[in-house]
C-alpha cells in the first residue's frame, strides 16, 4: 500500500499540472516548498553517536505556511487564538468571492485585489446589518482568505464568521431574530457593486496592472 501524503501527490502530479494551468509565482513557490520540504534539496544535518551506535539524517523544513508538515502547529495556534475571540452567541457563515472573469486581475494584482475583497466583504456586512431593516447593530466578524479550490484551481474567496447579533450605537447587544441573518440577493448585489466600484477607482488611480495591450 502506498502511503499518500500531500508531498507525494505533488511529486507525482505537479509537473504535469503546471504545464496545463496558469499559476502565479506564489503558487509555484508554495508547490516547490511542499515538494522539497524535509528532503536533501533543502540540506540538513547529521546526528550520530561518537561511538558509532547511532546515525540519523535530519533534513531541513521549508517552513512555508501552506506546507502541511510545517504549518500544523501554526494552524493549531491560529485556531486556538480565534476560538478565544468567539463570543457566546449564534454565528453565521458567509462566503464572498469574485467571478472567474476577474481572475486575470487577481493574478496580476494579488495584494490589491485581496484588500478589495476583504474591505468590500466587511463593508457590505457592516452596512446591511447596521441598517434597522435587517438588524440595526454592528456585528463581530472574523474573516479568512482562501485562494485555491479543492482541486487546486484559482478560487479567491473569503469565509466570514459573523456574530448573530451586534452592538447598537447605545452599546446594547441586539440579537438576530428568527435565526436569519441577511437576504442572499441583497448581500450579493451590494457586495458586487462595492467590488465593481473599488476596481474602477483603482484603475482610475493607476493602481491596477492590466494585461499587455488591454485598454484601461
Amino acid at each position: 500500500m502506498i502511503d499518500l501524503t500531500i508531498q507525494s501527490i505533488f511529486l507525482i502530479g505537479y509537473a504535469a499540472f503546471e504545464q496545463t494551468h496558469r499559476l502565479p509565482d506564489f503558487v509555484r513557490k508554495a508547490a516547490h516548498c511542499i515538494m522539497a520540504c524535509r528532503t536533501s534539496i533543502l540540506g540538513g544535518h547529521i546526528q550520530s553517536c561518537p561511538d558509532g551506535h547511532f546515525h540519523r539524517i535530519w533534513y531541513n523544513s521549508c517552513k512555508h505556511r501552506m506546507c502541511p508538515m510545517c504549518a500544523f502547529l501554526q494552524v493549531q495556534r491560529w485556531l486556538a487564538k480565534q476560538k478565544a475571540r468567539i463570543l457566546n452567541c449564534d454565528h453565521y457563515h458567509v462566503i464572498y468571492t469574485i467571478p472567474d472573469e476577474l481572475h486575470f486581475l487577481w493574478r496580476l494584482n494579488t495584494e490589491i485585489m485581496t484588500d478589495i475583497l476583504f474591505s468590500c466583504a466587511r463593508d457590505t456586512l457592516f452596512e446591511l446589518l447596521e441598517d434597522k431593516r435587517y438588524l440595526g447593530a454592528r456585528p463581530g466578524i472574523i474573516a479568512t482568505l482562501q485562494t485555491w479550490s479543492k482541486t487546486l484551481l484559482l478560487h479567491p474567496h473569503i469565509h466570514c464568521l459573523v456574530t448573530g447579533g451586534g452592538l447598537t450605537k447605545a452599546l446594547e447587544w441586539l440579537a438576530v431574530s428568527n435565526h436569519y441573518l441577511l437576504p442572499f440577493a441583497v448581500a450579493r448585489d451590494l457586495f458586487r457593486g462595492k467590488v465593481k466600484d473599488a476596481i474602477e477607482n483603482a484603475l482610475i488611480k493607476g493602481e491596477l496592472l492590466l494585461p499587455h495591450g488591454m485598454p484601461p
